[in-house]
């Protein structure tokens, strides 16, 4: 008997159009994963300000830098920063199989709040704004640096991130050279835009926004959304509606709502398993490297590693560390379970927040 495929059903792959690689998707092992046992787990009890705490206002970090009494956002060089801009020029080539190379960069931390027991969705819309007036002002600061070609933007929320400190905060990293994953996106992105002389992710907006099955939510000006070739289960990407290529040609009401959508997901997230949600997010745009590329979409992206309750992960293993990314809930139905959620955080029902 012959059968009639079924993306909700039958084992398939998803392209992502955004870095040309491919996703399987395997429906049929898990329909519907979210009715799995969700954990009651202890909620982590924090302070407003934690003496302990080298990301607080006014505390001495570890390199012995003293934080000033700051009342919004913050922002300075890591004290252990992955890149540096003293490093000498050096490379290293061996029957062109061994290669190496110098890299120069700068490593910044960014302090969202002096409330250490806050997160993103916590804080209100006008704090998370400042948190995007800062990432804009770091891009264009470092961006301007001769050496510096891309600037990225990311946040890893919670230990099971690797987040080493729970006070509210992100990192920056700015270098040479363009990294991996923004530099995958550079080629797929300008082909695109060389074909079809309008922005990829424009064109991929409009049959979302037509289709409506992976809308989380959306606002004046920015759209979120689980992508169709999302890998992760709860994988998301927040993007703008207009073509912008980075996050300094957004405007006010523009920033606005980009800082509305990035809470609006954080609560969704949290509440899923009310639980403050994991997860390692980031800015891909334009590198800063002088040219104007109109090919580049701005859009931030949420991995968030968690399955079928707070405490299973999904783990890539196996398959996925030797041939592609494998999912088994598929991107509509992750959706779905996003969407319903309340836009209420699960915090506020209880009065915990002070």
């Amino acid at each position: 008997m012959n059968k009639e495929f079924s993306f909700e059903e039958h084992p398939h792959r998803r392209y992502n159009p955004l870095t040309g690689e491919w996703v399987m998707v395997s429906p049929h092992r898990s329909k519907r994963p979210w009715q799995g046992q969700v954990e009651d787990m202890e909620e982590e009890k924090r302070l407003k300000h934690d003496p302990d705490c080298y990301l607080c206002a006014g505390n001495t970090r570890v390199g012995g830098e003293k934080n000033p009494e700051y009342t919004d956002t913050y922002v300075f060089t890591n004290d252990f920063s992955a890149l540096l801009s003293d490093t000498p020029e050096g490379s290293f080539s061996k029957g062109g199989l061994l290669k190496a190379e110098s890299e120069r960069g700068m490593a910044r931390v960014v302090c969202f709040s002096p409330r250490h027991d806050l997160t993103i969705p916590e804080m209100e819309v006008a704090a998370i704004r400042k948190v995007v007036d800062l990432w804009a002002k770091e891009y264009e600061d470092l961006g301007k640096k001769e050496f510096i070609n891309y600037v990225q933007i990311f946040e890893n929320k919670g230990a099971t991130m690797g987040c080493s400190n729970p006070h509210p905060h992100g990192q920056i990293w700015a270098e040479e050279t363009v990294p991996v994953e923004p530099a995958k996106k550079q080629v797929q992105q300008l082909a695109y835009w060389k074909e079809n002389g309008t922005s990829l992710l424009t064109d991929y907006l409009k049959i979302e926004l037509e289709s409506g099955e992976r809308i989380l939510f959306e606002n004046e000006h920015f759209v979120g959304l689980v992508p169709f070739w999302a890998v992760w289960p709860f994988e998301a990407m927040i993007v703008p509606k207009r073509h912008v290529a980075r996050i300094t040609d957004l405007t006010d009401a523009e920033r606005d709502a980009f800082a509305d959508a990035y809470k609006q997901l954080g609560i969704m997230y949290d509440n899923l398993f009310e639980i403050s949600f994991p997860y390692s997010a980031g800015i891909h745009q334009a590198p800063t490297d002088g040219k104007a590329h109109e090919e580049w979409h701005m859009h931030m992206m949420f991995y968030p590693p968690l399955l079928r309750s707070a405490t299973v992960k999904k783990f890539m293993v196996g398959y996925e560390m030797l041939a592609n990314p494998q999912r088994d809930i598929t991107a509509e139905q992750a959706a779905a379970r996003l969407r319903v959620l309340s836009k209420e955080h699960y915090k506020s029902k209880r009065n915990v927040f002070n």
